[in-house]
């Protein structure tokens, strides 16, 4: 069986023009703001990750079929229905964090918002710090 090929990849797009290319404004700058969130945390730059993600930092990660791959530390995109945060660490550690956080959902390892508005951003960026820390010991649980 052949290696399986990751379809999102670090790419050198520009970060920048992405995030000024969001047509809603409160996006765009609810994007902006999550970004300096991030990159503080991570102390890492931005990179754009296939055509709408944005992520920092980078670790190696042990796919269970196909072997190793590089992947982001954490990141985020803009989708249609909400603001889509990457927490690579998943949430099963974070009970207390996310009682705290405010109107979300979440997927896997994905922390779904409409807006910055309609959460704690003193929260968030604990999570994001946890989460970062987490993913760099590799204790990762989904």
């Amino acid at each position: 069986m052949g290696k399986y090929e990751l379809k999102t990849k670090k790419t050198e797009a520009s970060v920048e023009e992405f995030l000024d290319g969001i047509a809603d404004e409160t996006v765009r700058e609810d994007c902006k703001k999550i970004a300096g969130m991030m990159q503080k945390a991570t102390a890492a730059e931005p990179k754009m990750w296939g055509a709408g993600i944005v992520g920092f930092g980078t670790y190696k990660y042990k796919n269970s079929t196909s072997g190793d791959y590089e992947w982001m530390e954490i990141g985020f995109s803009p989708r249609k229905q909400n603001l889509t945060l990457y927490i690579m660490s998943g949430f099963t550690k974070y009970d207390e964090l996310m009682a705290k956080l405010g109107k979300h959902k979440t997927g896997k390892s994905c922390l779904y918002i409409k807006r910055l508005s309609d959460v704690d951003e003193n929260v968030l960026t604990e999570l994001i710090e946890s989460s970062i820390e987490n993913v760099r010991k590799r204790n990762i649980q989904y």
